[in-house]
Formats: structure tokens, sequence, C-alpha cells
């Protein structure tokens, strides 16, 4: 599946969401609700205009307590006290009244003090937490299935952008040189896609091309830049790509691994994309970029901030919105 139709199924159903709806849906019930469900009960356990019903009357009950409703925990506390319907239980009717006297409710802080035995937590209380826990595994469940399935779709959409140079190598010449790539490109921290890239933009695999300004090599190295990355020999296909990769490198430690910057910049000179605090307004830079990002379309690449400290203008790259 798409990651941006994962995210739009997300969406609506965050896991907090899920869970405030899903765990807890009677302590969400409004007092009017709760009143309601009280008076029902009340109607059930005595049998006023509808069959007495007991069981139903403590189900209604339980729900309005869970709810906080004082009148229903009062007398449900009162019913346990009393043995009203049911085997009496000290200890449930002490816990009842414990509730409703926290908020306050006079009758059942003096019941209170007329029961000797412990506070026990109901079966009704005791099965509505299990449930929530069970429900909030479930929930937790469902949002990590999602997640992870994002995530590999993420991951999957990623890996065909980077990989999708493969079915563009066409001739014995393009294997050998991608055979070089694919040998020193891990050593130099760039991915083998992005080299590609930039070697079909600046030569179309010709080891020998040279430029109108003397950029030389498959890579096409200016003389300043090879210097620079110690290339004494940039028609060498080897040495040529060593430099391309060297460079590719420091641009994108120097970008922070911004993959449309770094090409940008190693079109124009990283001088340029400082000066503009992104792609430069060239036609040919902004060609360049687009003719990678036709191979290689990742955004954000991996880089190594050991290489070099990042373009002093970043903060203000960074702060500037994308078209």
């Amino acid at each position: 599946m798409n990651p941006r139709h994962l995210r739009r199924l997300l969406r609506p159903l965050p896991a907090a969401a899920l869970l405030l709806g899903l765990v807890a849906p009677v302590q969400a019930a409004t007092p009017e609700q709760a009143a309601r469900w009280r008076e029902q009960a009340r109607s059930h356990e005595h049998g006023e205009g509808v069959p007495r019903d007991m069981a139903l009357a403590l189900d209604l009950y339980c729900k309005a307590a869970l709810a906080g409703d004082t009148e229903a925990q009062h007398n449900l506390g009162w019913i346990y006290a009393n043995g009203r319907g049911l085997e009496r239980h000290d200890g449930y009717a002490a816990w009842y009244f414990r509730q409703a006297a926290a908020q306050g409710d006079a009758p059942s802080q003096r019941m209170l003090r007329t029961i000797s035995a412990d506070a026990v937590k109901p079966p009704c209380i005791a099965d509505a937490e299990t449930q929530r826990h069970a429900d909030a595994w479930a929930v937790t469940g469902v949002a990590l299935a999602a997640e992870q399935a994002l995530a590999a779709a993420q991951a999957a959409a990623e890996a065909a952008a980077a990989t999708h140079y493969r079915r563009l190598i066409a001739t014995a010449d393009q294997r050998r040189i991608m055979a070089i790539v694919m040998r020193l490109a891990p050593q130099y921290g760039v991915h083998p896609g992005l080299a590609y890239a930039v070697i079909r933009a600046e030569s179309n695999f010709n080891p020998l091309a040279v430029s109108e300004k003397n950029a030389q090599g498959l890579m096409q190295l200016i003389p300043e830049t090879a210097a620079r990355f110690n290339v004494t020999q940039p028609l060498d296909p080897e040495q040529n790509i060593r430099g391309g990769l060297a460079y590719l490198r420091w641009l994108l430690a120097y970008f922070k691994g911004d993959v449309p910057l770094a090409v940008a910049a190693y079109n124009a000179g990283e001088g340029a994309v400082d000066r503009y605090l992104g792609v430069p307004p060239f036609p040919e830079t902004q060609g360049y970029v687009r003719r990678i990002q036709e191979v290689f379309n990742l955004q954000r690449h991996p880089f190594d901030a050991r290489i070099t400290a990042p373009s002093p203008e970043w903060p203000r790259i960074a702060a500037r919105p994308r078209s």
C-alpha cells in the first residue's frame, strides 16, 4: 500500500483517540447518561414499570458507578450491605461506600462508620478493568501493526527510489563503471544510486569527457576540485570516481544530508547554495537537480558529521520553506 494511503487511514484514528474511545467508554459517559442508567437500575431493582431483574439492575448500577455517579455507588453499597436480592458482602459494600464518600456523599460516609470489613473490589469493577486492559492491548497492537506497515511501506518506497538506477544500466561500459562505483561507494558512505545519477548527468559514462570549463572525466571534476580531493589523474575512471565520491560525501555533510542542496552545490558550488539559501535560481542548476532526482529520488541521505561542519548558513537554509 502507498505510504500516503496508510497515513490517511491512520490520521483520523490515532492510538490515543482509539484508547480513549475503546478503553474507557463508560468513564466517558456524561452525568446525564449515568443518571439514566441509575434510574433504569432502580426500576429493575424494584420492578417499577418493568420486570424485576436484579442481575440487570446490578449491571446498570455498575455502569453508572463506573461513570462516577455517587447515588449508584451508594445504592450498590446498600444492596451489598443488606444482602438485598443477593448474598451480603460487607467488603463490596465498603468499596462502593468508599467511592461515594470520596466524592462527598454524606450517607455513604455514615455507612462506612458502621462497616468493619476491609474494602474488596467488586466483580463488575474488576471485570471492567480487565476488559479495559484487554482493549488497550488490542488497540495498541492494531496501532503498532499499522505503524509497522507504514514504516515497511516507507522503506519499500525509499528502496525503490534509491535503486531505480539499476534498471537504467544498459551497456557493458556502464556495467564496468558501476562495478567500480559499487566497490568504492560504501567506503565513502555514498549511495551507489546517487553516484550513478551524477555520472549519468555529468558525462553520460564517458571517462574521457572534458567540458568547456575543463571539468574532466566521469564525474566532471574541475582542476580545483581534483586537487582538493587528491585526484592526480582525472581521466582515470577509478581516481575520478574516488574524487567525485569524496566531494559528494563532503557536500552531504556540509548540507546535513539534504540531497537536492548537495547536488545543486556539486553543479554550482557550495558558495552559490549558501548565497541563495537553497538551490540557486540558475536554469542549468535547477535542471541538473531535476535530472539527478529523476534517477535518485530521495530527499535525505545519511551523512558523516565528522567530515566537515555544516554550512554556516544552515540555520537560515533550514528555516526557509521549500517550494
